[in-house]
């Protein structure tokens, strides 16, 4: 907004050394100390004394700070406080900090204007009197304590003093305490200033690595007064994450990747009919344009430099569709007195949709829907399979691509063994070996494969399915001595119009008893080994005869080639499986054609805008995942959770059920549920470069999270050898703004109760896992007060209510999550606004409840967090949200932006008439 100051441009111009800014050249500056990743100077602001313009006068009061930097000798305005009403002692909770990559020296002068605004609503102040120091008297000082006079702008008349505390958070203060009285309407009290020994934030040691993905962090420093009438200190952090572009490159990579793959598998196919023919080149034509522009869209983002995060402008350009809008890390760090350190993280961003695609016919959720009802309803060109079947079917390709290299690799370590002679070895081989192929052979127990292989054989030319000879098993009928069970290769699927439907039971058991073969080799192998051993020690004879072939067998051949023995039934194991997988490969691709081949440009368009929402969703979920880990690395009940259980992210969504926003919530509600698809995994770093890597498929997808080494030492056994890690996303969404007035009067917000009566499920379910997995001694700590159990009964009870606006559904949902050790998301349209004001609610709910608040001081907190004075953007004009000019504007101090009109209802009904006007005029 604009600033009207009733004074001149000269104020406090006699600050600027002249003769030092023309000769800025040869001087050194000496540098503050700094603390690795805390800001390097922050200070609070005190008045005393002030003498208003006028007598009778009462005072409000703000205090612009300025910076006047040594080299240019130019004054750059940087922050400000909040407004201290009716007092001539102000006393602001608001400070300043300056952050460790501001260019401050000990030598920088601090300019500090007190201005007597004379009306808020049109920001129209007066000059009082200004005062300056330089920042190294404030380092300096014995107490760490400047007070200053304040003077008019000829430097003449004195009109008040102001106190320049210096502030760090999370050291003890030495000296006496300062006694400072608040002149507050209404109330007057003692606040004592002290601090206790803090103990250390966990993982604060770990900082360099989180500040790799993160950036550009912003701060703001608080101190708010207790209920025993001592101050704590609050600092809020808000960072940028060059996550916000990371993970939707890796992603966009392995889409690629993927379709690529797929596309390859539909040209092996081999031959079909000319309908299904046809399909097939239509589909890949499609496909192959797909793939084109997601490649497009992965050079444009490996173009994009300077900034991490896509502004709300930004939120509708095509290049960066994949990328959340406005994601960053809302970090309050608290530290009171007789209480520990605590810190409170909330990952904002916008809520993920597809805002280029636009929304006139909906979300994800009713898209999908809507298409898979047309779909079953619509078999004619090609053959229905559900949702739940094409899914199998693409777990199955990836259990096949994941499994067969495994089972060739265990395969050749056995021959390894084998040819060391290695009992123990061969041993540990084979059952790794065992392990991977029944894993293996049962992907393929579904009835899906059988079914698929059918279908695949009436699409092929007169039926018949063409393929190269089966290896036959020659090495068996050599190792009847052995007695192993004895393999007969069939045929494959026959070549004529017969179909014999059990041969693909044939062909796939054959696999198993490929390994019955090994198995029974093995053994055999080492029971001789174990009689040639005891022969040679001269062990004791055994009783009754002998058979006179054994001996032989073990005195002729006292050291058998084993890998000779193995090798025939290796390869037989290969041969097998590869007939397997070459046979489950095509049918189960000729599925995904099925997927593809209804309403091609349809089916890849919903693919395309799943993509771009699950990219959205994932990036913030990465972003919110890496933070708790690093925030709780040196809490064991949290790492046993995490590997136990998993953890819990709860989305807070502040969309309305009305007009465009109905698609983003729809959107958003799919994007966070395919949330569920994604597991962590955390390894050690072993190079500098400790970004997340992406693996899976869009069933399937690996994080990769990497530590230091000296940090993954200490964790837990299973977490080190590579236990996946699974989150349970949920989303509770309560519309807020004036659109969800009218929803509710006039609209339907069914959409809102089933969402958020569908997760709460999910955290009924997750509360049982919790409960049932967690060891005893864990749990009592959540409840020692019952509470945990009474929060979800009440969070039920305020769903199943049904009432308007019932933001205590977001309270409670968070409060779950927070004490559940989850991580925590709020999202709105853009993350501005409604995000700003449920976030800023929050942290003042959190003090209170947590920290001790005082309770007068609630609303003072909460305007000092939502001011956008204190932000320093003392020449914002416009409204972020919405883009209007907001000259006359004044800031909102209310959950509700129509408070106002709810309170009369003449006044809705005309402002409703209007916008009801102004719609009509917008479409027609």
């Amino acid at each position: 907004m604009e600033i009207k100051e009733e004074g001149t441009s000269e104020e406090g111009q006699h600050f600027l050394p002249a003769a030092q800014a023309n000769d800025p050249e040869d001087i050194q500056f000496t540098s503050i100390q700094k603390i690795p990743n805390e800001p390097q100077l922050e200070f609070i602001l005190a008045c005393k004394d002030l003498v208003a313009p006028v007598s009778d006068r009462k005072l409000n009061t703000v205090v612009q700070i300025s910076v006047i930097h040594p080299v240019e000798q130019t004054l750059t305005r940087y922050s400000s406080t909040e407004i201290v009403e009716g007092t001539k002692d102000p006393l602001f909770l608001t400070g300043v900090t300056f952050p460790s990559d501001y260019p401050i020296y000990e030598e920088t002068r601090i300019k500090l204007t007190v201005y007597d605004v004379k009306d808020k609503s049109h920001d129209t102040r007066s000059f009082l009197g200004c005062a300056s120091f330089k920042v190294g008297e404030l380092l300096k000082s014995k107490e760490q304590l400047l007070s200053l006079s304040l003077r008019t702008s000829d430097g003449g008349k004195v009109v008040g003093t102001i106190e320049v505390s210096l502030m760090r958070m999370g050291e003890i203060e030495d000296g006496d305490t300062d006694h400072i009285t608040t002149d507050v309407p209404g109330q007057k009290c003692a606040l004592v200033y002290e601090s206790t020994a803090p103990e250390s934030l966990s993982g604060k040691e770990n900082l360099p690595f989180l500040n790799a993905v993160l950036r550009n962090p912003v701060y703001k420093l608080y101190r708010f007064p207790t209920s025993d009438n001592k101050w704590m200190r609050i600092r809020e952090q808000m960072s940028e994450s060059i996550l916000s572009f990371h993970i939707p490159k890796e992603l966009i990579s392995l889409h690629i990747k993927e379709d690529l793959c797929r596309n390859q598998e539909l040209k092996e196919l081999g031959d079909l009919s000319p309908h299904w023919d046809n399909l097939r080149k239509n589909v890949l034509s499609h496909c192959d344009q797909m793939v084109t522009m997601y490649q497009d869209i992965l050079t444009e983002l490996s173009k994009e430099t300077g900034s991490s995060f896509k502004s709300s402008s930004s939120k509708g350009e095509k290049t960066l569709e994949f990328v959340p809008v406005n994601l960053h890390l809302q970090r309050m760090q608290v530290h009171s007195p007789h209480l520990k350190d605590a810190l409170y993280d909330v990952i904002t961003v916008g809520a993920p949709a597809a805002h280029f695609q636009g929304f006139k016919n909906g979300g994800l959720r009713k898209l999908l829907h809507r298409f898979e009802t047309e779909r079953r309803n619509t078999g004619y060109q090609f053959i229905y399979y559900s949702p739940e079947n094409t899914t199998k079917a693409k777990e199955v390709l990836s259990s096949i691509n994941q499994l067969q290299p495994l089972i060739a690799t265990h395969a050749d370590l056995l021959l390894t063994s084998a040819s060391q002679r290695s009992p123990d070895s061969l041993k540990s081989s084979l059952k790794l070996l065992s392990e991977k192929t029944e894993l293996f052979v049962h992907a393929f127990k579904d009835q899906l494969v059988r079914s698929a292989l059918l279908a695949l054989y009436t699409a092929r030319p007169g039926g018949i399915l063409k393929k190269s000879p089966s290896p036959k098993v020659s090495t068996e009928k050599k190792t009847t001595e052995d007695d192993t069970p004895q393999l007969r290769r069939q045929d494959s699927i026959p070549h004529h119009s017969d179909y014999d439907e059990e041969e693909w039971d044939r062909v796939w058991a054959n696999v198993g008893k490929s390994l019955n073969c090994i198995i029974a080799k093995v053994d055999k192998l080492i029971e001789r080994d174990s009689h040639n051993e005891e022969g040679a020690g001269g062990g004791s004879s055994k009783d009754g005869d002998t058979d006179p072939t054994q001996e032989d067998s073990i005195t002729s051949h006292p050291r058998e080639d084993w890998y000779e023995q193995l090798h025939p039934l290796i390869l037989t194991l290969k041969e097998c499986m590869g007939e397997v997988v070459s046979r489950a490969k095509q049918s189960l691709t000729f599925v995904l054609l099925q997927e593809l081949a209804y309403s091609l440009p349809q089916c890849l368009m919903l693919t395309l805008r799943r993509d771009i929402v699950f990219s959205q969703a994932l990036s913030g979920l990465v972003c919110g995942f890496i933070i708790k880990l690093h925030t709780s690395l040196h809490d064991p009940g949290f790492l046993q959770q995490l590997h136990t259980v998993g953890l819990i992210a709860q989305y807070e969504g502040l969309l309305s059920t009305y007009s465009d926003e109905i698609g983003m919530l729809e959107d958003m509600a799919v994007g966070i549920s395919d949330l569920r698809k994604v597991a962590f995994k955390i390894t050690e770093a072993t190079s500098n470069d400790v970004l997340p890597v992406l693996t899976g498929r869009r069933e399937h997808y690996v994080v990769e999270v990497k530590l230091p080494a000296t940090v993954f030492e200490s964790l837990p056994l299973q977490i080190k050898e590579g236990q996946l890690l699974h989150v349970y996303p949920v989303l509770f969404n309560v519309g807020i703004n004036e659109q969800q007035t009218l929803a509710e009067r006039f609209g339907d917000v069914s959409l809102q109760e089933s969402i958020n009566q569908e997760n709460f499920e999910l955290v009924q379910e997750y509360y049982s896992i919790f409960m049932e997995k967690m060891p005893p001694d864990y749990i009592s700590r959540f409840q020692e007060q019952n509470d945990l159990k009474g929060l979800l009964d009440n969070l039920h009870q305020n769903i199943q209510a049904k009432k308007r606006k019932n933001v205590e559904i977001m309270w409670l949902a968070a409060t779950i999550c927070r004490k559940l050790n989850g991580i925590r998301f709020t999202c709105c349209k853009s993350a501005k606004d409604r995000t700003s004001m449920s976030v800023t609610l929050e942290q003042c709910s959190i003090l209170r409840d947590e920290h001790q608040l005082h309770k007068d001081f609630f609303i003072r907190a909460l305007d000092c967090m939502r001011s956008r004075q204190t932000q320093g953007a003392l020449n914002e004009s416009d409204d972020p949200e919405t883009g209007c000019l907001t000259d006359n504007k004044p800031t909102s101090r209310h959950f509700y932006p129509v408070a106002l009109l709810l309170v009369s209802s003449h006044l809705l009904v005309v402002w409703l008439i209007l916008s009801l006007a102004l719609l009509l005029a917008k479409y027609q």
